[in-house]
């Protein structure tokens, strides 16, 4: 069974929040807010919070700017992630994925059933690295990210949780770059 190994230093992570919205402020997100206020709790730093348009190119140039910044581990997106015409996340960042991490779109869709039942079909959710940065794209709703974050990312983001989490991982991520 998992769990948090308390003989480990913990290591806290640079987290980003990106929501996109074409209705909402930046005053009034509530779901990066969310986002922000979980995983300050749980020790991280917010290294940057942004909302943009539900825009392709525009959430594009959010992330390469992100990815860029070696001060940023983790990148969380929050909207974007439905059927609608505007709904574009998926779309604009599946391709920089280096890899994805489909597992993250299976244990997000096999938590959220036990929330919402079939419903949990309307949602694109997925995640994958980049230029050694982790990047997880959920669904605009406050109940939705509390399930990613309290289900999987507050575990996998714990350096301490066994048998393996993706912080002992990160410095591994960039092998292919260096040869290694």
């Amino acid at each position: 069974m998992p769990k948090i190994d308390e003989s480990r230093p913990f290591i806290a992570v640079k987290i980003a929040i990106l929501t996109m919205s074409d209705t909402r402020t930046l005053a009034e997100d509530k779901s990066g807010d969310l986002l922000a206020k979980l995983a300050q709790e749980a020790g991280h730093e917010i290294a940057a919070h942004n909302l943009v348009a539900d825009d392709a190119e525009i959430i594009r140039t959010q992330l390469r700017e992100w990815i860029a910044n070696k001060e940023i581990d983790v990148v969380i997106t929050t909207g974007g992630t439905g059927f609608t015409g505007r709904d574009v996340t998926p779309e604009a960042v599946r391709p920089l994925f280096e890899k994805e991490i489909e597992g993250f779109s299976t244990l997000f869709h096999q938590l959220s059933y036990e929330k919402v039942g079939t419903s949990t079909i309307q949602s694109r959710a997925c995640a994958g690295v980049v230029g050694g940065t982790y990047i997880f794209c959920i669904p605009g709703s406050p109940g939705a990210c509390r399930d990613a974050w309290d289900g999987i990312l507050k575990w996998q983001l714990d350096n301490r949780h066994r048998p393996c989490n993706f912080v002992e991982i990160m410095p591994r991520l960039e092998e292919h770059r260096r040869g290694g």
